[in-house]
């Protein structure tokens, strides 16, 4: 290939691979091309549109403490200089930028949205994190909330040994506050109790936060009167704010997908592939398959969003060992069902003193933590952005959330047992009257979720074999094994961009992203 002709094919179009390519083409002359399996953009950050509303798969805050990629953003979408729908209708104003797009004119445009996150519990809410507030009392009761004192002051004390996510949860909030909050939901979301998973996941979602930044945040949010989209010294977990694309996740890789094709760049859908040909520790070319016949497309650099469960396998020409194929093989993953509801109304009112429309609740997403039933956490998508709802003033758009593993017995169920199922749990716990559904959906998204137990605790290994193929870079949620926000996502692609540009073989700063200081929940 001449040197001028230099290529890199990307594997996966999701917020990884397309940051790759878009990287590219603005600071190098290496030539993109994006193959991905589905005919979907965005990857987990999708957005799935059903009869004129539409989902955002997991739910996407656009929030970082890097600036780089909060520029990033906002250069593909600009902030909104007028009130969206949902301000104009509660005739409410909100400090906006003067010379943004007006939403209710223009699509390609970052609202600025509340950030409201609950917990239900004992059927009432519970703010999260969790607030010293007197309604969080009320609602544990007087014995929970003794026990919960004294259990967070124990915990203070006597620390455990964090090698589990039970003793990191426990360390932070005493034991009483993780067996109500925490144990059940996680296990819930990952499949296995808190004590078999590595507390490497606690580190990377929630390392800075503990009842003590709780306590800390709300002294300083009352004598603060300043919010900021960027919010850098506030936890993850803590920000109150955030911008989202008018039509949700989707619109911006969309929109991304679209510029990296006007500047020349490929993004080829329903195309998959299934072998990377390796000559000399170098990816020479990939084989895709694309509607029953294959094809070979030569590179210079190979960028792999996929599965390494998935990657291993597909390499060739290139001495596999045997315990790097059983431990790619045996890498666990946690999968992903969403049933979207269209309903008259809910039956739970805003009681909070955020003024609503309707008096709906103002939740983006509440967290179920109820024993009794399956559901995980429940989306409102009218909050996250009045636009993903067709008839918003009239109707609210729910997205039911469902923890599974590919081949059990909810992955399998039939889609309208499962609907059914979903539809009566939420019923079951008051949040819905079955009689006021008037559309439903179900979404199936394999490998969302990297798990951290089995043979995780080995992938250091893979990782060290992988290191020897000069030019294939690992990047992304799965292209990592690693449960990475969207934009760490963004920020292993833009570190192996800086590779190639650099060339430069080291790594390490790929790996880095969201392990270092820096990338953490906390940023000083």
């Amino acid at each position: 290939m001449e040197e001028m002709k230099r290529q890199a094919v990307i594997i996966g179009a999701g917020p990884a691979g397309l940051t790759a390519a878009y990287e590219l083409l603005e600071k190098s002359d290496v030539h993109p091309v994006v193959c991905e399996e589905t005919e979907e953009i965005g990857g987990i950050s999708k957005t799935v549109q059903y009869k004129g509303n539409r989902i955002d798969i997991g739910g996407h805050r656009f929030f970082s403490k890097s600036d780089i990629v909060m520029q990033w953003w906002q250069k593909m979408m600009p902030i909104q200089g007028k009130e969206a729908k949902d301000d104009l209708l509660l005739h409410t104003k909100k400090p906006i930028p003067t010379l943004g797009p007006n939403p209710e004119k223009e699509d390609r445009v970052m609202l600025i949205r509340q950030r409201v996150s609950r917990i239900f519990y004992l059927r009432n809410f519970f703010e999260y994190p969790i607030s010293l507030k007197f309604e969080t009392f009320r609602n544990m009761g007087l014995w929970r909330t003794v026990k919960a004192g004294t259990g967070y002051v124990w915990s203070t004390v006597f620390k455990r040994k964090e090698d589990s996510l039970e003793n990191f949860y426990i360390n932070r909030f005493g034991q009483p506050l993780y067996k109500m909050f925490f144990e059940d939901y996680t296990e819930k979301v990952w499949g296995i109790h808190p004590s078999k998973l590595g507390a490497d996941w606690g580190a990377q979602r929630v390392k800075g936060l503990s009842l003590l930044k709780v306590v800390t945040h709300v002294i300083k949010k009352a004598f603060s009167s300043k919010q900021s989209i960027e919010q850098k010294e506030a936890e993850t977990s803590l920000i109150e704010q955030f911008i989202y694309p008018k039509l949700g996740p989707g619109q911006l890789w969309e929109t991304v997908a679209s510029e990296i094709q006007e500047k020349g760049g490929e993004v080829l859908k329903q195309n998959k592939v299934t072998r990377i040909q390796i000559e000399n520790n170098q990816v020479i070319a990939v084989d895709v398959e694309h509607e029953g016949k294959t094809q070979t497309i030569p590179c210079n650099y190979l960028f792999s969003s996929m599965p390494i469960k998935d990657l291993i396998p597909a390499l060739s020409g290139i001495d596999v060992p045997e315990e790097i194929k059983q431990i790619a093989q045996g890498l666990p993953y946690r999968d992903f069902i969403t049933v979207g509801l269209l309903v008259d109304k809910l039956k739970i009112k805003n009681k909070t003193k955020i003024k609503t429309y309707q008096e709906r609740v103002p939740d983006t997403w509440i967290y179920i933590q109820e024993r009794d039933v399956k559901i995980g956490r429940l989306q409102i998508f009218n909050n996250w952005s009045p636009y993903m709802v067709a008839d918003y003033e009239n109707k609210m758009w729910i997205g039911l959330e469902y923890f599974c593993t590919e081949g059990d017995e909810m992955w399998n169920m039939p889609k309208d047992d499962f609907i059914k199922m979903a539809i009566s749990e939420l019923e079951k716990i008051d949040i819905i009257d079955s009689k006021d559904v008037r559309e439903s959906v179900e979404i199936k998204v394999k490998k969302a979720y990297p798990s951290y137990f089995g043979s995780y605790y080995q992938l250091d290994k893979v990782i060290n074999f992988l290191a020897k193929i000069d030019n294939l870079y690992c990047i992304g949620r799965n292209g990592q094994h690693r449960y990475n926000n969207m934009d760490h996502s963004m920020l292993t692609a833009i570190e192996a961009v800086n590779c190639v540009i650099g060339k430069n073989t080291d790594k390490s700063a790929i790996w880095n992203v969201n392990t270092e200081e820096e990338y953490h929940e906390t940023k000083k």
